[in-house]
């Protein structure tokens, strides 16, 4: 499984990557939705972690980029905003995995298999 992590802000992905390398991962970063886009697919068996408040092209449209693929990633997305309040936003985020910022890094852990 590779992991991929898609977050604008460098401390944040620089915590879940040395979180994830911890944990036996070898994540790859990306800035922003276009440096993912830009990338091979990722495999059905991969994870990706993107953060909805991207810049440019928005986690939202990566989330319903990555949908569309026949064997789609499993998806994290992390957002500063509530769950409920993203369900009511976006109803497709209620059968995601939404991790709120700040980070939990055991929540994430939980989350990894």
């Amino acid at each position: 499984m590779r992991i991929h992590i898609i977050e604008d802000d460098l401390a944040v992905s620089d915590a879940l990557a040395t979180v994830l390398s911890v944990l036996g991962h070898a994540p790859l970063c990306y800035p922003d939705a276009e440096s993912f886009l830009a990338k091979p697919a990722p495999a059905s068996e991969d994870l990706v972690i993107v953060d909805l408040g991207l810049p440019g092209i928005g986690g939202e449209e990566v989330v319903r980029r990555l949908e569309l693929s026949p064997e789609p990633p499993r998806v994290i997305v992390i957002s500063g905003h509530s769950k409920s309040k993203l369900e009511r936003k976006l109803p497709q985020f209620a059968s995601m995995t939404v991790l709120r910022k700040p980070l939990s890094f055991p929540a994430l852990a939980e989350h990894l298999n």
